[in-house]
């Protein structure tokens, strides 16, 4: 049995520079002393809003994802920017796509989302205390925004209408605090 799992890089680079993504290849030395190569995608991270509207409901978003050819159903979202304080891009990110701001965030959890070949990791927050407002779209963004009851929200995952992993995620973190099973700190 192998006891230390770590690989260790020889040397590599990035082979792709673009404007929101970098991709790198690393030479690694394996746990047996072997080597290969890593392929993966270098990822600023991102922040995920699940945004609790005072009578209860919750707020999504429909928004057409280019690489998969579809509208999805998801929470509000957005990358963070060098040295952005992730709370900050959290309320910059749910005014920007809902017109909504909130009286009450509280930090959730960290997701890693595509551990095999991504370094991206998504930090996800409750919002409550919601006050409509007017969205700030970014240039060339397009979505729009409705509400669901939990239950609603869990039909949605359960018949796939939601395949969306952080909106998935973050539906069973809502339904784990909404019944009291799991606190936030």
């Amino acid at each position: 049995m192998v006891s230390d799992l770590r690989e260790t890089r020889i040397d590599g680079g990035v082979v792709y520079d673009g404007h929101f993504l970098k991709v790198e290849r690393d030479k690694i030395r394996l746990p047996d002393g072997s080597t290969s190569h890593r392929e993966f995608f270098r990822h600023p991270g991102a922040v995920v809003i699940l945004p609790l509207l005072p009578d209860g409901r919750i707020l999504l978003e429909r928004q057409f994802r280019y690489p998969n050819s579809q509208v999805f159903i998801e929470f509000p979202a957005g990358k963070i920017d060098p040295g952005e304080d992730h709370l900050a891009c959290a309320e910059r990110e749910l005014e920007e796509e809902t017109g909504y701001t909130a009286g009450k965030w509280r930090f959730v959890c960290t997701i890693h989302n595509a551990i095999a070949y991504s370094d991206e990791h998504l930090e996800l927050f409750l919002a409550e205390d919601l006050q409509a407002g007017e969205q700030k779209l970014d240039e060339g963004e397009f979505l729009e925004i409705f509400s669901v009851t939990l239950p609603e929200l869990l039909g949605m995952v359960q018949r796939g209408e939601i395949t969306d992993v952080k909106t998935i995620i973050g539906t069973f973190w809502l339904e784990k605090i909404l019944s009291g099973s799991w606190n936030l700190a």
